[in-house]
């Protein structure tokens, strides 16, 4: 069969219209993501108060965040044992997964004194998101077979921005409440579910996911490069959410008795949504183009050091000065989510097709439940180390991300990544 010259395959209306639109699909498949996920951290961003309003101990209201990543397990697990991303078109299942996500969160307001149903509606919640994330990035895969590391990096970054809204939503003089943030979260996962379905273009592209089988499962465990990508995801997962769910209690502390006459409260939200979400979309994105650029080894590898480092050293900065604290913050909400989409991609590049969906829902299943250890670990050890020592601990993570990358760049399995800079 001849080969088709580059004129004939640009003049095919379908890759014309492909490339027309992926962009538009892009900019509203991340839109979508970035509102849906205001819900994740819709309960962190108001701990203070909802400890007041429920009479509940700082231990017990971490796990409306534990919650969350525990349902996005189950959820993520259900999602593929019966395959519904390869079941269901992706606009219907990202669509209506928003829609749950934001009506589970609004449930919450109609407990205003606490009980079980808050928590219970939290999981619901992180199931609900589990036909959300990985659909969207599924989705954007399609939509970009070239430049797909910057597509995904914009996309992780909208997601980073999403999860620190809601501490800017307790700015807003009419959100100040912890019901005004949480009904915002949801309204804004309302206008995603309409993005979704109404809005995002159609790819002309036939949408097929990876698919999970559980018979796989030993193949994957067995197969090392691609577990030890694997384990830097593992690793990076175990400082990220800790990172995110805590920074704002350390600031609170750290700030208080240096500014007693401003509203303290609103300005830890301001410095949240900065350092989660203005750095983090600019890591994601940094993070994107240095992997393919120098290799996916030596950009995971970077942002583990400086991650690393500043869970050591914020620490030190502890009531020692506003604007050093804020600095080191800022380092750090850039570097720890920079690699966050390398990982993924690794295993995408080493893990034979047959078990692409099986190692990608194995990497995310353990990467989240490993959140709900360090996220509480960090609540229960707080009291003993204190703030200024209590970081320490998440530094393991990156420590075994290190180690995990370095070994994969020496085997020669790593060419296949990144079109051979490993």
């Amino acid at each position: 069969m001849a080969q088709r010259e580059p004129s004939e395959v640009m003049q095919n209306p379908l890759v014309q219209q492909t490339s027309r639109s992926r962009w538009t699909a892009l900019f509203w498949i991340t839109l979508s993501e970035l509102l849906v996920m205001s819900v994740w951290f819709s309960a962190s961003a108001v701990v203070p108060a909802l400890i007041q309003a429920w009479h509940v101990s700082g231990a017990a209201i971490v796990w409306l965040t534990s919650a969350v990543q525990l349902g996005f397990v189950v959820g993520a697990l259900t999602s593929a044992t019966f395959g519904l991303p390869d079941r269901i078109r992706p606009r219907t299942l990202m669509g209506w997964g928003a829609f749950g996500a934001g009506l589970s969160t609004a449930a919450i307001l109609l407990y205003p004194d606490g009980g079980p149903w808050p928590f219970i509606f939290r999981g619901l919640t992180g199931a609900f998101l589990a036909v959300v994330y990985p659909v969207a990035v599924q989705w954007v895969a399609t939509w970009f077979p070239q430049k797909r590391g910057l597509a995904v990096g914009i996309l992780i970054g909208g997601l980073t921005v999403g999860s620190a809204l809601p501490h800017l939503l307790t700015g807003l003089p009419l959100l100040r409440h912890w019901q005004g943030v949480m009904g915002g979260s949801a309204v804004l996962a309302g206008v995603s579910w309409a993005l979704v379905l109404w809005v995002v273009p159609e790819n002309p592209v036939p949408f097929t996911a990876p698919v999970f089988q559980w018979n796989s499962v030993g193949a994957v465990l067995r197969d090392r490069p691609v577990m030890l990508a694997n384990l830097g995801y593992w690793g990076h997962m175990w400082e990220l959410y800790a990172m995110w769910t805590w920074l704002p209690g350390f600031l609170l502390a750290s700030w208080a008795p240096a500014l007693p006459h401003l509203d303290i409260g609103q300005l830890v939200g301001w410095a949240s949504f900065a350092t989660i979400g203005l750095t983090g979309v600019l890591g994601a994105l940094a993070g994107g183009w240095l992997a393919d650029r120098f290799g996916r080894t030596a950009a995971t590898m970077a942002a583990l050091i400086v991650s690393g480092a500043m869970s050591l050293v914020i620490g030190l900065t502890y009531r020692r000065g506003v604007w050093l604290t804020l600095l080191i913050a800022l380092i750090w909400g850039f570097s720890v989510i920079a690699d966050s989409a390398q990982f993924s991609a690794a295993v995408t590049e080493l893990c034979p097709a047959s078990r692409k969906g099986s190692a990608l829902t194995i990497q995310m299943a353990v990467g989240f439940l490993i959140t709900i250890a360090s996220i509480n670990l960090v609540g229960i050890a707080e009291p003993v180390m204190g703030w200024s020592h209590v970081f320490i601990l998440l530094a393991m993570g990156p420590l075994v991300g290190i180690v995990a990358m370095m070994r994969l760049r020496n085997r020669p399995e790593a060419s296949h990544m990144a079109n051979g800079r490993r």
